[in-house]
């Protein structure tokens, strides 16, 4: 709920800073500080119109990386985080605050593509080598340290307190019951004797994305990053779980795929259906956790989105819709944060089942 709130009063905020007289434009809401920027000419060689509001613009720019991270806004200041770009070009290596690139500017023969939101060449368009620190990149730095700490003041309490004679406290009490659940699954599904070998990582993974998740969740620096909602995020993790499924995989588990032991007829197909299967895996932990999270951002902006869509409606309509849209946003956070949660556990749970499977001795 406060999460709604709180988006929608910026937007609000945000609207009512526009001075008498201009347009409720995407780009106001979207990105202050470029709407303020001298208008640029479209390809076509006409002005944009921008009054109306752009919902899939706003959406997709909240949901996006960027080379700055737009914090808060009063009225006409705003602040920013302009994050330091890291590119090698044809030019040579540039290292730069990605402030020298606002409104479309060019910079050490650099700019950013208004189209795809990605730096290029100024004169050829290329894309140069690029390892900036971009809003992702920060968010993921934060989530790391932040995971690190947790652990470590978890185990601190454990290295200082006898735990058959005491009960957790603090953040230890709150990491327990989680690390004993990823603790358990990983027992059950791959077995009394290898679960120990591999349940660090399950718990790692388990945690990473749950952060995450609930990191995207919050409105506000330094959360409200779409960090697992990138697929490139989430490939990642799954790459993880493939490679360790088939590194520690045992020899029953490769003469399932390449040797099973089925009717003459369905040796030469088997192996096929069994490699595509494999390489499945991974796709699918990929999606899954990419499309949900992607999708409940999606929503939550939506709905905030209809309140000024209604704004041109009357005064009746702005009301009712706002009542209307509030209550539903705190429903979708609610659900929001359930699904954070599940998918955190379903990868683990998956992953977890994955290895088991790879893990099997045979009779």
């Amino acid at each position: 709920m406060i999460r709604v709130l709180l988006i929608s009063v910026l937007m609000l905020l945000q609207a009512l800073s526009v001075p008498e007289g201009d347009s409720l434009s995407s780009a106001s809401l979207r990105d202050p500080v470029r709407a303020n920027a001298p208008e640029r000419e479209s390809p076509s060689g006409t002005e944009a119109e921008g009054n109306d509001l752009n919902v899939a613009e706003i959406i997709f720019d909240h949901i996006g990386d960027d080379y700055e991270w737009h914090i808060a806004s009063w009225g006409d200041r705003h602040l920013i985080l302009h994050l330091p770009v890291i590119v090698h070009s044809s030019t040579g290596w540039h290292v730069f605050s990605s402030r020298h690139l606002e409104n479309g500017a060019s910079w050490e023969g650099l700019k950013i593509d208004p189209e795809k939101g990605k730096i290029i060449e100024a004169d050829s368009g290329k894309r140069p080598f690029d390892i900036s620190i971009t809003k992702n990149v920060l968010a993921l730095m934060f989530s790391c340290l932040l995971l690190l700490a947790v652990v470590l003041c978890t185990a601190r309490w454990y290295r200082r307190h006898d735990v058959l004679k005491e009960t957790p406290t603090g953040i230890a009490a709150l990491m327990e019951p989680l690390i004993m659940m990823v603790h358990n699954m990983a027992r059950e599904n791959i077995g009394e004797e290898d679960y120990r070998k591999f349940s660090p990582y399950l718990c790692m993974a388990f945690l990473f994305i749950l952060f995450n998740n609930f990191l995207g969740i919050v409105p506000f620096f330094p959360g409200g990053a779409n960090l697992t909602g990138n697929i490139a995020v989430t490939l990642v993790l799954a790459l993880f779980t493939f490679f360790t499924v088939n590194i520690f995989g045992t020899k029953h588990y490769y003469k399932e795929i390449f040797a099973p032991d089925v009717p003459g007829f369905l040796k030469p197909i088997m192996p096929v259906i069994e490699v595509f299967s494999a390489m499945m895996k991974p796709v699918s932990l990929t999606i899954r956790l990419f499309a949900n999270m992607l999708a409940g951002h999606i929503m939550i902006l939506s709905i905030v989105c209809v309140i000024f869509i209604m704004a041109k409606y009357g005064a009746v309509m702005l009301g009712s819709m706002s009542v209307i849209s509030v209550l539903f946003g705190v429903f979708l956070d609610a659900l929001e944060c359930l699904v954070a949660f599940i998918q955190a556990y379903v990868f683990t749970m998956l992953s977890s089942i994955y290895i088991g499977l790879a893990r099997q001795k045979g009779d």
